[in-house]
C-alpha cells in the first residue's frame, strides 16, 4: 500500500528504522488493529498505534468517560467527561492522525459478539479490566485465529502476553492459550476492582504502552514475539520479569480432549 508524500514525511523515523523502513510502515498502514477497551490501556495502545499509523483502528467500549478516569486514562481530556469512550477516541485519534481510519464498537464484547468483532481486524489488543472479558476475547482469538495482546494491571503491577494458540510451536506442540495460562478465573472478590484497589495512573501508561510496541511487533515482524513469555513488572521496586508458560493438554481450546471432540 503506497505512502503518500505527506505520510513518508510523518513516518519518517519509522522509515529509517532498520527492520521497519518503508515495507514495514505499508504493512502498518495496512493493517486492522481492534482494541478492546479505551481506558488506561486502551489509551496507550490506541495513541501509539495511530501515531505509528495503523491504517485502521476499531475500539471496543460501552462506557463513558467519568472525571475519575482522567487520572490514567490519557486518551481522553475534561472536555469528554460525559462522552461515550468510543466517541471520544475517535475524536482523539483524528486529532493525531488523519490517515487513520477508526471504527468505533460502542458495545461490550461478550461471548455472543465476540468472534465477529474479531473476524474483521489483523491482531487483537485486549485491555479490558475484568477476567470475564479476558477469556471472551482470548477465545473468540483463538476461533477466528486472530494473534491477541494482552495486558493487565493491578495497584502497582502489571503483566503483559501475547497469544497466537491456533498456531505449533517450534517443538511440535500447539502454542498455549489463554487458558494453560490461567485455567480458571480467580474466585468472585478475590481480585478488587481498581474502584476498590486503585492504580498507579503511569502504571497503565507503562503497560499499554508495551502492548503498542508488541501490536507493532506483530504487524511489522520484527525481533521475539512475547508468545509463551508472560511478563510481570512491580512498579514498587521496578522490577521486570519474565516467566516462561507452554500449552497445557488439559485446556478447553487446543487441548488433547478438545481435538478429541474434533474428531468424534
Amino acid at each position: 500500500m503506497p505512502l503518500s508524500e505527506e505520510e513518508i514525511e510523518r513516518y519518517a523515523r519509522h522509515i529509517v528504522l532498520h527492520g521497519v523502513g518503508g515495507p514495514g510502515q505499508q504493512k502498518l498502514k495496512a493493517a486492522r488493529a481492534l482494541v478492546v477497551g479505551a481506558g488506561g490501556l486502551g489509551s496507550p495502545v490506541i495513541q501509539y498505534l495511530a501515531a505509528a499509523g495503523v491504517g485502521h483502528i476499531g475500539v471496543v467500549d460501552d462506557d463513558i468517560v467519568s472525571l475519575s478516569n482522567l487520572q490514567r486514562q490519557v486518551l481522553h481530556d475534561t472536555s469528554a467527561v460525559g462522552q461515550s469512550k468510543v466517541a471520544s477516541a475517535r475524536n482523539a485519534i483524528a486529532r493525531l492522525n488523519p490517515h487513520v481510519r477508526v471504527t468505533a464498537h460502542n458495545v461490550r464484547m461478550t461471548a455472543a459478539n465476540a468472534r465477529e468483532l474479531a473476524r474483521g481486524y489483523d491482531v487483537v489488543a485486549d485491555g479490558s479490566d475484568n477476567f470475564d472479558t479476558r477469556y471472551v476475547v482470548s477465545d473468540a482469538c483463538f476461533h477466528e485465529r486472530k494473534p491477541l495482546v494482552m495486558g493487565a494491571v493491578g495497584a502497582f503491577d502489571g503483566s503483559l502476553t501475547v497469544l497466537r494458540p491456533h498456531e505449533t510451536a517450534a517443538n511440535g506442540e500447539p502454542n498455549p492459550t489463554y487458558r494453560c495460562l490461567f485455567p480458571e478465573p480467580p474466585p468472585a472478590g478475590a481480585v478488587p476492582a481498581c474502584a476498590e484497589a486503585g492504580v498507579l495512573g503511569a502504571l497503565t501508561g507503562v503497560v499499554g504502552s508495551m502492548m503498542a510496541l508488541e501490536v507493532l511487533r506483530e504487524i511489522v515482524g520484527f525481533g521475539d514475539s512475547m508468545v509463551g513469555r508472560l511478563l510481570l513488572m512491580d512498579t514498587r521496586a521496578t522490577r521486570f520479569e519474565t516467566v516462561a508458560y507452554g500449552w497445557d493438554p488439559d485446556n478447553s481450546l487446543n487441548g488433547a480432549k478438545a481435538a478429541q471432540r474434533a474428531l468424534a
